[in-house]
């Protein structure tokens, strides 16, 4: 990304990587078993320090082939935020420095960019300390990151849904990896724009939605043990954040150290309000994605890879309704800014290669599938969260033929040997720094690439702007038809006014462009 005679650090690690430079010492003699000489490392800016930025980085910092040297949030240090434990950060970042008293007499659930480089500081002088390592740069604003930052090599980026394309495309433009968090973006045109970046700028990507494969599934549906495939369902036990259903009214003040401007990033103004920040952005039209885009990348996603599925044509969004009482009356309440309390959705696909037309069930909210006979066969009713394919001959609930007679066939007629553990634990598990690790040093790309998000990070914006519609025309008599989808012209071609919700309206200043 550099003109030639100015070769940097960052352009040597690609050729490493591929094996094409000497070690001429080797490295258990230069720092013992698992070091990595710091010229071999990824420098690596970390932007975004909520709670959930700081659980990840508390275990990235212990990778050996990377090296975080700065972070970046509108937060200075807060003390407000949300979680799901009260002191499970705290507690976690003990652990990871091995000080029981880390931050004792602090109360409240502490983030911001300065914890964040208080933790990687103390935890490098504690483990690195041979690597003579320099500190962490801090920033409020990426934008001044990325200008000043010029010795770096990717960024990962954990902030709310509604900064990641602006973020992710900006750091592309400056030839930087990108490591993100999901969704690649809440808006159609942005998943379009950050995909486009990705293929045009060619630096090396990893949305960290990414698991595993379904190949077991894939190859099962491929023998026809459940005749041929017609449905599949995939379902959340999300949202865990409270849906706001109506906007705030009350003006608290910006907390001290907090920029609020930088956090609203490309939205227009608006008056801070905790409701919106957060874990509870996802519940927002504007800041996040609802709990699809929470949960559907995960779960979705190999589902889109196992059977090649293209963008559907069709996409029918229900949601749960709620109601109001003014002047004594009580009516159905609209919004169209926040998410409802459930939703389910119907995407229908066209018969594509080996595939036949396939119609994908989505639930949230507590919403699911009723139990099938194959499970109450084995005493069982539907879990929380899960897969199913539904064919013509049988079902798959998530890697498992039901009922489990018929699975435990499949194996023995396969010579297969059973597996231990309970088959919802089997199933999880997270791809390994590695894959993402290596490409970002010039090795093969990553399962977890931008270019094979796309499709499932498309859909899952669609289904936000189905969503959106469907619950803005609610009423008694009027429910929203499926919006019939035209991906080459990026519209829906039968309702028009849908179309407003595949785009965001920028800040002056923010308007956003590919690579």
């Amino acid at each position: 990304m550099n003109p030639k005679g100015n070769i940097n650090r960052r352009e040597f690690l690609a050729p490493a990587a591929a094996g094409l430079a000497l070690t001429l010492v080797p490295r258990h003699v230069l720092g013992g078993p698992g070091y990595v000489p710091p010229s071999d490392k990824i420098t690596l800016a970390y932007i975004g320090c909520g709670t959930q930025g700081t659980r990840e980085m508390l275990r990235l910092i212990a990778t050996p082939g990377v090296q975080i040297t700065a972070v970046c949030d509108p937060v200075k240090d807060g003390t407000n935020y949300i979680d799901w434990d009260k002191n499970g950060i705290r507690d976690s970042v003990r652990r990871v420095l091995e000080d029981p008293n880390w931050d004792a007499g602090v109360s409240g659930i502490r983030a911001g960019r300065d914890m964040a480089k208080e933790i990687i500081e103390t935890y490098y002088a504690k483990k690195r300390a041979s690597e003579n390592f320099k500190g962490v740069a801090s920033y409020a604003d990426f934008r001044e990151l990325l200008e000043k930052e010029k010795d770096l090599d990717a960024v990962k980026i954990m902030t709310p849904d509604h900064l990641h394309a602006t973020i992710s495309i900006a750091a592309m433009k400056k030839g930087k990896h990108v490591l993100m968090h999901k969704p690649l973006a809440n808006r159609v045109a942005e998943v379009r724009m950050v995909v486009e970046s990705a293929r045009k700028t060619g630096v090396a990507t990893h949305l960290l939605a990414w698991h595993r494969p379904i190949n077991d599934v894939r190859d099962m549906i491929q023998e026809g043990v459940i005749g041929t495939l017609k449905e599949v369902h995939n379902w959340t036990d999300r949202p865990f954040w409270p849906q706001v259903l109506s906007l705030p009214t009350d003006r608290p003040p910006v907390p001290a150290g907090f920029d609020w401007d930088l956090w609203l990033g490309p939205s227009l103004e608006r008056p801070y309000h905790p409701s919106y920040t957060h874990a509870v952005f996802r519940g927002w039209y504007e800041f996040g994605g609802g709990s699809i885009a929470d949960m559907g990348n995960y779960s979705l996603w190999p589902i889109f890879m196992a059977l090649d599925l293209p963008v559907p044509y069709s996409i029918e969004a229900q949601g749960s309704s709620s109601c109001e009482i003014n002047d004594q009356v009580s009516t159905v309440k609209m919004n169209d800014f926040a998410f409802p309390y459930a939703n389910r959705l119907c995407f229908k696909f066209a018969a594509h290669g080996q595939w036949p037309a396939i119609k994908l069930y989505w639930y949230d909210g507590g919403m699911r599938p009723y139990t099938p006979d194959e499970l109450l066969e084995d005493g069982k009713s539907i879990p929380a969260t899960g897969s199913l394919f539904v064919g013509d001959r049988g079902m798959i609930l998530n890697d498992e033929i039901i009922p489990a007679k018929k699975m435990r066939a499949y194996r023995a007629s396969k010579g297969i040997p059973e597996p231990k553990g309970e088959p919802g634990r089997r199933r999880r598990g997270f791809a390994t720094d590695n894959e993402w690790l290596a490409a970002f040093k010039g090795g093969p790309a990553s399962q977890g690439n931008f270019l094979n998000a796309a499709n499932c990070s498309e859909t899952i914006a669609l289904a936000g702007a189905a969503i959106r519609y469907s619950r803005k025309i609610f009423n008694e008599n009027h429910c929203a038809p499926a919006l019939l989808w035209d991906r080459e012209s990026m519209k829906f071609t039968n309702i028009a006014d849908a179309n407003q919700y595949l785009t965001r309206e920028y800040r002056d200043g923010w308007k956003l462009t590919s690579a």
